[in-house]
């Protein structure tokens, strides 16, 4: 007896999904999910990326279906509400991101955003109960991170160089999509097969606005593949593995063993969990970050002070690896440039929305500090495998010191060292800020930690799509009433 297909087992294993059956801490942690890709969708809604995606989809025309977020809301397909929402929700590069625990491998992929973007419009479009929402987000959380634990490290950076987050993302919100139109196991398997010829996203896009767009497209496709197949449209059953399939072309092939047997065992959601943020940029650097702003403060270090920066990491983070630029001389480059982050923390002590701007990137303190600042890869840090993502600093200051850091050994956000609920909502206020009023962004909180218990999503979904930020104070005895805290 043959291997069976990916596709029909993971279809079955779609089909088959119950909210009742899973973990309340994946639950806790989708909602948690939700609190964060809502909250970087509203603060990228404003973005050149993603206003160029709302130009884009009004020019289109079509139904009035569902409405991209953000200020001047406005209803378009359905597709195309979860295009310019995904391009937005990718646009500071502030989303979550799974990152694997096996040592030929780091970041995985952002499994949030495809998933997230493309529910949001389903939910307008086709309303349901919360409980669906989440049922839905967890299946495409949990597939899209499978595929690519499974798939072959070269898939990554050895040379192919994709973004997985388009290329993989796609089955997130393909399967999300399938599940919550409840399309019965042969066209779930359909959409999956549709979605692997649909999928396209490459690293050279970095630190521009076609990497943002290859979320967003993601969460298009994932629509269209799942509505295509839903009206009759086929694709072969083993089109993931078999010859000239997707984990061929794209991978070189793929470890059956980390995929069969293995979708909700255990769900990703939680192993290997999820990476929410603290800062607005590539996660691999976000260690140095914390490592830096810890080295000046202890030694109350002043921009004037420092002679010159060693920083020793692995190429999980330096080239071949996703922070590739030398030098940042845009507030796309910086996000992917551990010169200007480090300069960021020596600087202001600080890396947010606020620095992560044309203006902070080309001001003179930060253009003469990049160029003191020296990265190199350390054969001791890279032995340890690209799971491991390890900073050594080492700072020359003008007095003649030396000073030193090492980066913490679980990263800030991540699974071992989880923002707490109040640093998660702080974040959902300063990314929201724009676009909601402080009162109603705790409101949208307060419904997303109730969403097991709303009969119709829709409430919150009227929130987040508002016309323009009011002013007025809300209900609060109504937050008051559906607020439960996150766990």
């Amino acid at each position: 007896m043959g291997m069976p297909n990916v596709a029909e087992v993971a279809s079955q294993f779609i089909h088959e999904l119950d909210y009742n059956n899973i973990p309340e801490d994946c639950i806790n942690v989708a909602k948690r999910c939700f609190v964060d890709g809502i909250g970087v969708i509203l603060a990228g809604s404003d973005e050149p990326c993603a206003k160029v995606c709302r130009e884009y989809a009004l020019s289109v025309g079509g139904r009035t279906e569902a409405a991209f977020l953000g200020l001047n809301s406005q209803k378009v397909p359905v597709q195309l509400a979860a295009l310019v929402n995904g391009t937005a929700g990718h646009a500071l590069d502030w989303d979550d991101t799974a990152l694997s625990k096996e040592a030929d491998r780091s970041v995985l992929l952002h499994p949030t955003m495809q998933p997230l973007a493309a529910l949001l419009a389903l939910g307008e479009r086709y309303p349901a109960s919360g409980k669906d929402l989440l049922t839905a987000f967890v299946a495409g959380f949990e597939v899209s991170c499978k595929i690519a634990e499974a798939i072959d490290p070269s898939h990554f950076s050895q040379g192919r160089g994709f973004h997985t987050s388009g290329t993989i993302g796609i089955f997130g919100a393909t399967v999300a999509a399938a599940k919550y139109l409840k399309l019965p196991p042969v066209q779930i398997r359909n959409a999956l097969g549709l979605a692997a010829s649909m999928s396209a996203g490459i690293g050279g896009n970095h630190g521009t606005m076609g990497k943002p767009l290859h979320m967003g497209r993601s969460a298009e496709n994932g629509i269209v593949a799942a509505k295509l197949a839903s009206l009759g449209m086929d694709a072969r059953p083993e089109v993931l593995e078999g010859t000239r399939g997707f984990f061929h072309c794209f991978g070189g092939g793929f470890n059956p063993d980390k995929i069969f047997g293995r979708f909700g065992n255990p769900f990703a959601i939680i192993e290997p969990g999820v990476c929410i943020k603290p800062y607005p940029c590539g996660v691999v650097g976000h260690a140095g970050m914390d490592a830096m702003k810890h080295l000046v403060t202890t030694h109350d270090v002043k921009p004037e002070d420092v002679a010159s920066v060693k920083v020793f990491t692995g190429t999980n983070v330096l080239p071949p690896g996703p922070l590739r630029f030398s030098f940042a001389g845009t507030a796309l480059e910086g996000k992917f440039c551990v010169q200007f982050q480090m300069a960021s923390m020596i600087v202001r002590r600080k890396a947010g929305m606020k620095e992560f701007t044309d203006k902070f990137v080309q001001s003179p303190e930060i253009v003469q500090m990049q160029p003191k600042i020296e990265t190199s890869v350390d054969p001791a840090i890279e032995a340890l495998g690209k799971a491991t993502i390890r900073f050594d600093i080492e700072m020359s200051l003008n007095d003649g010191r030396t000073i030193s850091q090492t980066s913490a050994e679980h990263y800030r956000g991540g699974p071992e060292n989880p923002l707490t609920r109040d640093s998660l909502v702080d974040k959902f206020l300063d990314a929201s800020q724009n676009v909601l009023a402080a009162s109603q962004g705790h409101e949208a909180v307060a419904l997303i930690e109730s969403l097991d218990r709303l009969d119709n999503a829709t409430d919150l979904i009227k929130i987040i799509t508002c016309a323009r930020r009011p002013v007025e104070i809300v209900n609060s005895e109504r937050i008051k009433k559906v607020r439960a805290p996150l766990k």
